[in-house]
Parts: structure tokens; sequence; C-alpha cells
């Protein structure tokens, strides 16, 4: 390995960050990512079984933020409720959508990184290759005879650096598109259960025209 990266050249320097960076990521997203820390599946059933005759009190609802992402945007709507027991269905979804466009940032932390990683990673292979270009050409003596040892370095640096860069860019573009998709997948089922959990905490929402009353 160290030869391979000797006879590259110095352009392979950014493509090993890059490397390095993208399995990072690749570790950290697979690892929160997963369905369980995301949407724990009798998460939702809990809480509505919880709150079937009464509200929480406040720290079961911060306890339920700590549990999961689904368990922030589910107590973001639970304290809309409490904090304000005149809440229209209107002002509670909303307080859902605040908590959703949270966990959406939350769920598509270091992605954008990923996807840079995945174009600049050909790009930074073609700039290798144009570095070994030019060292061959710069190889050509004046009068027409080549100096063999660094015309085959030349040609190491350009065809490494391309391999190298498209090694790094295609498992990289690959997990980006893998997660953007889990990222959606994982939205929906939070939109879902918001769907779900509204009609039941309108029940605690008091009506105006029964206050009046």
């Amino acid at each position: 390995m160290l030869s391979i990266i000797q006879a590259a050249g110095w352009p392979i320097w950014p493509l090993i960050l890059c490397s390095v960076v993208s399995l990072a990521l690749v570790i950290e997203r697979l690892l929160s990512l997963r369905s369980k820390r995301i949407l724990p599946p009798k998460l939702l059933d809990e809480v509505i079984g919880i709150s079937r005759s009464s509200l929480p009190a406040l720290d079961v609802v911060n306890k339920l933020a700590d549990n999961s992402v689904l368990g922030q945007v589910l107590a973001a709507g639970l304290r809309a409720v409490i904090v304000d027991p005149r809440i229209t269905e209107s002002a509670l979804r909303l307080s859902f959508e605040g908590a959703g466009r949270a966990a959406a940032q939350q769920l598509e932390r270091y992605l954008n990184t990923l996807g840079t990683i995945a174009s600049a990673a050909p790009l930074l292979g073609l700039l290798g290759t144009v570095v070994g270009m030019i060292e061959i050409f710069g190889s050509q003596a004046p009068t027409g005879a080549a100096n063999p040892a660094a015309l085959a370095h030349g040609i190491s640096v350009a065809l490494y650096n391309t391999a190298f860069g498209l090694i790094i860019a295609i498992p990289s573009l690959m997990f980006y598109r893998y997660f953007r998709g889990l990222v959606e997948q994982h939205l929906l089922g939070l939109e879902q259960a918001a769907e779900r959990l509204v009609p039941h905490l309108m029940r605690f929402a008091v009506r105006p025209q029964a206050a009046a009353r």
C-alpha cells in the first residue's frame, strides 16, 4: 500500500483524506439511522396507552423525548397540549411540523458531506491524472529523448489517482443514495405517527364552546 501511495504522488493525499472521512461518515450514519433508534416499533402504542385517560407529567414527556427521534416528535405534541389546553388542531399540527423539521435536520446530518465527497473524489482523481500527464510531457527532453523513470512516474500518478478517485466515489455515492432513501422512509414514519396522535391529543383540548357553557 505504501508503494502505491509513493507511486501515486502527492495528489493521492487529498483522496486518502476523503476516503477516511467517507468511511467514518458511513459508519456513523449506519449506527445513527437504525430503525430501532429512530422509530421504536411499539413506542407510539405505549404513548397512546399511557395517555388514554389523562396526559402524562412533564418529566415523563422529557424522558420520552430522550428515547428516540420518534419520542422527540411525540413529546413535542404532548408538550403543546400540556402547555396550552385550549390549543387548536392547526396549532398542534404546527408543533408537530416544527419537531419534524428538527428531526429531518438531525437525520440528514453529514449526508451533504458524504455527497460532496462522492462528487469531488472523481475530480480529485482527474486532478491527479492531469498532474501525471504534466509530468509525462515534462519528461520529454527538447531533443526528443524521453526519461524512462520520469515517464513511468507520470503514468503511475495518472492511473493510480484516477482509479483511487473512482474507488472512493462509487461506494460513497451508493451509501449516500441509500441513506437518503432511509431518511425519507423514517420521515414518512414520523409523519404517520404524528397524524395518528393528533386526534388522540385533541380529545384533551378544551373547546371554546365547552368553556363558554
